[in-house]
């Protein structure tokens, strides 16, 4: 019998332009810097190393959680 997994759901950030970077933060543990642009259908980008999500301040209110 396996233990349920919990873990901390991504972190989010509220930006005002539709291309952000990411570099993981945390110095030399995070990850490579990455240039992503933000989904004008979705209002939203996730980084595909950390997860960290990534959304535009006009559909901020739909999306945040």
């Amino acid at each position: 019998m396996t233990a349920p997994t919990s873990f901390d759901p991504p972190e989010t950030e509220i930006v005002t332009a539709t291309r952000v970077c990411c570099d993981g933060g945390e110095g030399a543990l995070g990850h490579p810097r990455v240039w992503l642009s933000i989904s004008h259908e979705t209002g939203m980008v996730e980084c595909p190393y950390c997860d960290k999500r990534f959304i535009h301040e006009d559909r901020a209110d739909n999306r945040a959680a």
